[in-house]
C-alpha cells in the first residue's frame, strides 16, 4: 500500500505548490495603476447605480409632501392619494426607462471613444442630473425631479455596460473574476452610502434631502480628475485602432512591467482567430450559432439578477421592515444593516471568486436564497403569534441580500465579459443591459401590486425565479476560472453543437474573407508606422 500511496502524495504536494504558484502570479497582477483605474472606473460608474438605488428611500416622506405642495401651489388643491402614489412610482421606475436607454446607446459611444473615454463622458450625465435634482425644491418643480431621474439612469445604463468591458479588457484572467467583482462591491458601498446619507442626522431631514442629489457630483468630478491620466483599453487600442505602441504601453501600465509581448500577441492570435475587427450588431450576434447558448445564459443570468427580489428589498426596504414590525423611527438604522451586510459579501466574493470559481458562487447564492425566500414566507406569516419572529424575518433578509451579493450580485456583469471575442463584446453588453434594465423596471413597477395582491407570500414568486435560475445554470454553465476565450468557447462548442473550426469561421455568417487577405489587411494596418516594432 506504501508505494500506490507515494504518488498521491506527490500529486498532492503538486497541486499545492501549483496553487500556491498561481495565487503568487495572481498577487503579481495587482499593479498600482490596475488598482487606481478599477476604483476611480467603480466610484464614478457602478458606486451611482448603487447610490441611485437607495436614495430616494429615505426622503421619500419629504419627496413626497414636496409633490403635495407642488400641486397645491399649481392648482389650488392637494394631489389625490392615487396621483401622488402615481408620481412616487415614476419616480422610482423611471431610473430603469432612463438606463435602458443608456444600455441602448452605449454600442457605438464605446466603439468611437473608446473604454475609458466613454466613461468620462458618461459624467455629463451625472453631473446634469445632480443640479436638476438638488435644485428641484429651489425651484418648485417635481418634474425636475423626475428628469434627473431618467438622466441618472441614462448613466448608470452605460456606466454598467463600459465599466465591466474596461475591467475585463484591463484584467490578466488571474485575477479576471476579482476585479470584475469591483463593479458589485461598489454598486453595494454605493447603496451603503446612500443609506448613510439619507439618516436623519445627516441629509435625511425636509430642509436637506436636495443634497442627498448634490452629492451626486464627487463621485463624478473625481473620476473627471483622475482616470484622465490612465490608459485606455490595451484590448481596444489593438484590435480596434490597431494602435500597437499604445496598447504596449498600456499593457506595461497595467501589469507594471516593462515585457508585454506576451500578452500583446495573445491579443493578436485572437484577432488571427476571429478574422476581422469589425463590430458585429446585435442582430449579427444572435444570429450566430457560436455564441448561442453565451447568449443565452446571459440573458438568464441578467433576467435573474434583476428578477431575484433583490430590488425589490432596495426599493422598498422601509416597507418590508415596517411589515416586520420594526419601529419607524428604528428603519433608518436598521436598514443600515442591509447595506453593511451586502458591502462585506460583496468583498468576499472578490476575495474568494478565483479560488472557488463562478459556478458554485452563482448556483450557491440562488440556492441560498430560495431557503431564505422560503423561511422569510413563513416567517412573515407567522410573526402576529409569535413575538420573536419579526426579528427571523430581519435576519433572512440580511441573509438574502448576503446570499446575492456573494454570486449573483456581481457574476453576471463578469460573465458577459468572459463570454464574447472583442468584436461581439459591445453587442453583448447592450443585450445583457437592455435585459437588465427591463427587469429592473419590471420589479420597481409590479413589486407593489405583487406585494398587495399576495400579501405575505410574495417572496415565494423570487424564490420561483431563483431556483429556474439555479437550474438552468447547474445544467448550462460551465467553469471560466482562468480560462481564455477559446477554452471557454470549447466547453460551448457541443451545446451549440458547432466544431470548434465552425466556431472560428462562425463569427460573421453574413460577412467573410479569405484568411489570407485578412491576415494581409491586418498585417498592413499595424504595420502603418506603430507596428514595425518586431514582437517577439
Amino acid at each position: 500500500m506504501e508505494p500506490a500511496a507515494a504518488p498521491e502524495a506527490d500529486t498532492l504536494v503538486a497541486r499545492e505548490a501549483g496553487g500556491r504558484r498561481a495565487g503568487r502570479r495572481a498577487s503579481s497582477n495587482w499593479s498600482g495603476s490596475l488598482i487606481v483605474a478599477s476604483l476611480t472606473g467603480a466610484f464614478g460608474s457602478s458606486f451611482l447605480y448603487g447610490y441611485n438605488l437607495s436614495v430616494v428611500n429615505a426622503p421619500a416622506v419629504y419627496i413626497k409632501k414636496f409633490y403635495n405642495e407642488t400641486w397645491e401651489r399649481r392648482y389650488g388643491f392637494s394631489v389625490d392619494e392615487s396621483t401622488l402614489t402615481l408620481l412616487w412610482s415614476v419616480t422610482v421606475s423611471i431610473f430603469a426607462i432612463g438606463g435602458l436607454v443608456g444600455a441602448i446607446i452605449v454600442t457605438p459611444i464605446v466603439k468611437f471613444f473608446g473604454r475609458k473615454c466613454t466613461l468620462l463622458l458618461n459624467n455629463v450625465f451625472a453631473v446634469t442630473a445632480a443640479i436638476l435634482m438638488s435644485l428641484s425644491q429651489l425651484a418648485g418643480s417635481f418634474e425636475m425631479l423626475i428628469l434627473g431621474r431618467i438622466i441618472m439612469g441614462v448613466d448608470a445604463g452605460i456606466s454598467l455596460s463600459a465599466l465591466p468591458m474596461y475591467l475585463s479588457e484591463i484584467s490578466p484572467k488571474e485575477i479576471r473574476g476579482s476585479l470584475g467583482q469591483v463593479t458589485a462591491i461598489f454598486i453595494c458601498v454605493g447603496v451603503f452610502m446612500g443609506q448613510v446619507l439619507g439618516l436623519p442626522e445627516i441629509f435625511g431631514t425636509e430642509s436637506r434631502w436636495p443634497f442627498l442629489f448634490g452629492v451626486i457630483v464627487v463621485p463624478a468630478l473625481v473620476q473627471v480628475v483622475i482616470l484622465p491620466f490612465l490608459p485606455e483599453s490595451p484590448r481596444y487600442l489593438l484590435l480596434e485602432k490597431h494602435n500597437t505602441s499604445k496598447a504596449e504601453k498600456a499593457f506595461q501600465t497595467f501589469l507594471g512591467k516593462d515585457d508585454v509581448s506576451q500578452e500583446v500577441e495573445e491579443v493578436l492570435a485572437e484577432s488571427r482567430v476571429q478574422r476581422n475587427t469589425k463590430l458585429v450588431s446585435v442582430l449579427q450576434l444572435l444570429r450566430t450559432c457560436a455564441v448561442r447558448w453565451q447568449v443565452i445564459t446571459v440573458v438568464v443570468t441578467m433576467g435573474c439578477y434583476q428578477l431575484c427580489g433583490l430590488n425589490a428589498i432596495w426599493y422598498y426596504t422601509n416597507n418590508i421592515f415596517s411589515e416586520a414590525g420594526i419601529n419607524s423611527e428604528t428603519i433608518p438604522y436598521v436598514t443600515l444593516s442591509t447595506g453593511a451586510v451586502e458591502t462585506l459579501a460583496a468583498v468576499s466574493s472578490g476575495l474568494v471568486i478565483e479560488r472557488l470559481g463562478r459556478r458554485p458562487l452563482l448556483i450557491g447564492g440562488f440556492g441560498l436564497m430560495i431557503v431564505f425566500f422560503a423561511v422569510l414566507t413563513v416567517s412573515l406569516t407567522l410573526q402576529n403569534n409569535v413575538s420573536w419572529l419579526p426579528y427571523l424575518s430581519i435576519f433572512c433578509i440580511l441573509a438574502i441580500i448576503a446570499s446575492f451579493c456573494i454570486g449573483p450580485g456581481g457574476i453576471p456583469f463578469v460573465l458577459t465579459g468572459e463570454f464574447f471575442q472583442q468584436s461581439q463584446r459591445p453587442a453583448a453588453f447592450m443585450v445583457a443591459g437592455t435585459v437588465n434594465w427591463l427587469s429592473n423596471f419590471a420589479v420597481g413597477l409590479l413589486f407593489p401590486f405583487i406585494q398587495s395582491g399576495l400579501q405575505n407570500y410574495c417572496f415565494l414568486v423570487f424564490a420561483a425565479i431563483c431556483f429556474a435560475g439555479a437550474t438552468y445554470l447547474f445544467f448550462v454553465l460551465p467553469e471560466t476560472k482562468n480560462k481564455t476565450l477559446s477554452e471557454i468557447s470549447h466547453a460551448f462548442a457541443k451545446r451549440n453543437k458547432v466544431s470548434l473550426e465552425m466556431h472560428e469561421m462562425n463569427h460573421y455568417p453574413e460577412e467573410r474573407k479569405s484568411s489570407a487577405e485578412q491576415e494581409s489587411n491586418f498585417t498592413s494596418s499595424v504595420d502603418n508606422g506603430e507596428a514595425k516594432q518586431a514582437i517577439v
